[in-house]
């Protein structure tokens, strides 16, 4: 049932995207129904330029969106709504399961998703980048984010999110 709810909601979430070039002047509303940030609707708002703290919404590359969906996280092209933790120059780490921020740790990830299959890891520490941006919910240990896949490169950004109508709930 969650599972349905999920899709359903990720439909709509499409729906309203697309609309967006329809509608020149309206803004582009998207639905979270994730764990990830509060239930809700959320405007987009196009730009590249977020800052840690922001929220925004990231359309994964294609390899990453065509795997989250063959696993059964997400339709395929959906995209991802998440906290920007950190921008250049910040040097992001992952040593085994923890995540560190400029040498503070900030979350850590699980092994394996719901259904024991292993999570995408990386290791080591990387340096972002002008281009480059790690998103991260750190309470959600499950959030499929930065921390499993990385950094990501601003291109894939489609804008800031702005809270519109949400709860106190995550999905």
């Amino acid at each position: 049932m969650r599972r349905a709810v999920v899709l359903v909601w990720a439909g709509l979430a499409l729906a309203a995207l697309a609309l967006g070039p329809v509608t020149a002047r309206a803004p582009r509303l998207i639905w979270n129904a994730s764990a990830s940030l509060p239930i809700g609707l959320y405007r987009l708002e196009p730009t590249r330029a977020a800052a840690a703290g922001e929220l925004v919404a990231y359309r994964p590359a294609p390899e990453w969106s065509r795997a989250f969906a063959a696993r059964g996280y997400l339709p395929d092209g959906v995209p991802l709504l998440k906290p920007v933790a950190a921008t250049a120059p910040s040097v992001v780490c992952r040593w085994e399961q923890s995540v560190f921020i400029d040498g503070r740790k900030v979350a850590d990830a699980l092994e394996k998703d719901r259904a024991g299959r292993p999570l995408p890891r990386w290791r080591g520490c990387i340096t972002l980048d002008p281009e480059a941006v790690f998103l991260l919910a750190p309470d959600v240990p499950d959030a499929l984010d930065s921390r499993y896949f990385g950094p990501v490169d601003r291109k894939e950004l489609l804008g800031r999110i702005v809270p519109v109508r949400v709860g106190e709930g995550r999905g």
